[in-house]
């Protein structure tokens, strides 16, 4: 069995995480950047830890035979900050980097108009650059928040399936379902998402434009709930071919779209839009 996981924070996560990560056949992890949970006080805090997320984890990362990339951004939280929105006018330089896949985690926290604005900002960037977005669903009112969210991606003029909208459940699926948007599923231990949940959702839903992710970071989190969740989706009666669509296939096809994915393991071979992103024998 071959693992993606598409959205993870190992910055948050200990070496003993990735040598586990492996042993499960966790392959390559994107990382988005995100609010490290001590208010930043200046933009260069923000290239710091940008820089780490393009050298230092994927060093760690290779160290067990995982591939790292990341997705760049000013996160939600911290765009009500004006002392933060300082990195926006920076951000096209890290956008350039080979490792960046996407434009993230962007989209609503609390649902204020500078979050609004800094959203749509940031949605023009990745249009710019021509880079898939991943959209942070708000976890409060989230109902509310998916569906302003769906409204402020489709007037942005981004390409919907270029874009993922995560943190999405029960409720919030079918609005995201025909709107051709990539539908990312955080799966948590008390939490968001269980693994049989995602089952039934998958079941219902089906299997395309789905992402699993484990988004495990400084909280109570797992990252082998992606393994977890296959693990459960065996046990439903979906086939290893059904797993390796949703655990892998898709989360390459979606950042595949950056044509900047290298996922240089022994785990098959891949190319989407004439981009070889998937080197290795089978």
């Amino acid at each position: 069995m071959r693992i993606f996981d598409p959205h993870i924070h190992m910055t948050s996560r200990t070496t003993d995480d990735y040598e586990r990560m492996a042993a499960a056949g966790v392959a390559a992890v994107v990382e988005p950047a995100f609010w490290l949970g001590q208010p930043r006080t200046n933009a260069g805090s923000f290239l710091d830890y940008f820089d780490s997320l393009l050298g230092w984890e994927p060093f760690r990362a290779s160290q067990y035979g995982i591939r790292h990339h990341c997705t760049i951004a000013l996160n939600p939280k911290e765009a009500n900050d004006p002392r933060c929105r300082e990195v926006l006018e920076v951000l096209p330089r890290y956008l350039a980097k080979d490792r960046v896949v996407a434009v993230g985690e962007i989209g609503y926290d609390s649902m204020t108009p500078d979050e609004e604005k800094v959203f749509a900002a940031q949605l023009a960037m990745a249009i710019e650059h021509g880079l898939p977005a991943l959209v942070h669903t708000p976890h409060r009112d989230k109902l509310t928040g998916t569906q302003r969210s769906i409204e402020v991606v489709q007037d942005s003029g981004i390409d919907s399936s270029r874009v993922v909208l995560d943190h999405l459940n029960e409720l919030t699926v079918g609005l995201v379902a025909p709107t051709g948007c990539w539908m990312g599923f955080s799966i948590y231990p008390d939490s968001k998402m269980s693994p049989d949940r995602m089952v039934a959702i998958l079941k219902q839903y089906g299997l395309e434009r789905v992402l699993v992710n484990s988004a495990a970071d400084w909280g109570r989190s797992d990252p082998l709930l992606t393994l977890r969740t296959a693990e459960a989706m065996l046990a439903a009666g979906f086939s290893d071919d059904d797993v390796d669509k949703v655990l892998w296939r898709n989360p390459v096809e979606f950042y595949g779209q950056s044509g900047r994915l290298d996922l240089d393991v022994a785990a098959g071979e891949a190319t989407f839009a004439g981009n070889s992103i998937l080197r290795g024998g089978t």
